[in-house]
Order: structure tokens, then C-alpha cells, then sequence
């Protein structure tokens, strides 16, 4: 997937989520957003679908540049955050920031990304590593 950054950690869902949660912390994000998809679809359509999950994740410091770049970058804000199932394993996909870049075209972008996505790739390490 071109836009996006997976692992398949071990635990269970509710644990992922809060390791996720401590991960993304530990790397300066705090949660602004959260959607429960599943339970968005059971009530408004009555489907049945596993869990999934959409953090927006947002460090605040990375955010102010990227928004002193480019004002309408709040587009792609906060950094998607998805905690899904298929089947019994967990998967875990974060944003790639360098979406950002690809998707302005504005150069000064670049940094934020990179700060970013190397933040966002500490988080998924711990992660991978059965850590959080």
C-alpha cells in the first residue's frame, strides 16, 4: 500500500488499541479523533462487520508547521490512525506523511513529513515488536 504503513502485532484487539494508544504517546501524538466503524455501520445500517477502528492522531508542534506551510493542509489532518481485525490476526496501518508532500506539491512540507513519518514509524515498531 503506497499511502500507508502496516504491522500485524499479537494481542487482541482492545489490547492493540491501547498499546497503539501508549505507542502513539509516547511518540508526542495525543488522539484528537475517534471512529468506531463497526459500531457506526451496526447502528446506522444494521451491518455487522470486526472491529475497526480510526484514531486521528495529531502532535501538535509537526501540526503547526505543516499548517504554516500550507494552510489547507488541515485536509489531510490529523494523521489517520486504523486498528482493524481480518480474521483472528490485528493489523494496525498508519498514514504515510509523505502523502502530504506528494499530494501539495509544496516543498516546505518535506521536513514535516519526514519528522512525521519517522515518528509514526518508532510507534509502529514498538508495536511490531510486541511492545506499547
Amino acid at each position: 500500500m503506497p499511502y500507508g504503513r502496516t504491522v500485524k502485532p499479537t494481542g487482541t484487539f482492545d489490547e492493540t488499541v491501547e498499546a497503539v494508544r501508549r505507542a502513539l504517546a509516547d511518540q508526542g501524538f495525543g488522539i484528537l479523533t475517534e471512529i468506531d466503524v463497526q459500531a457506526t455501520l451496526k447502528a446506522k445500517l444494521g451491518h455487522e462487520m470486526q472491529p475497526y477502528l480510526i484514531l486521528g492522531a495529531c502532535n501538535p508542534p509537526l501540526a503547526r508547521q505543516a499548517l504554516d506551510a500550507d494552510r489547507s493542509i488541515g485536509l489531510l489532518l490529523p494523521c489517520n490512525v486504523v486498528v482493524r481485525t481480518d480474521g483472528d490476526q490485528v493489523i494496525v496501518q498508519a498514514i504515510d506523511p509523505s502523502a502530504m508532500v506528494t499530494l501539495t506539491g509544496v516543498d516546505a512540507m518535506a521536513p514535516v513529513a519526514d519528522e512525521a513519518a519517522r515518528r509514526l514509524d518508532a510507534a509502529l515498531a514498538t508495536l511490531a515488536e510486541g511492545g506499547g
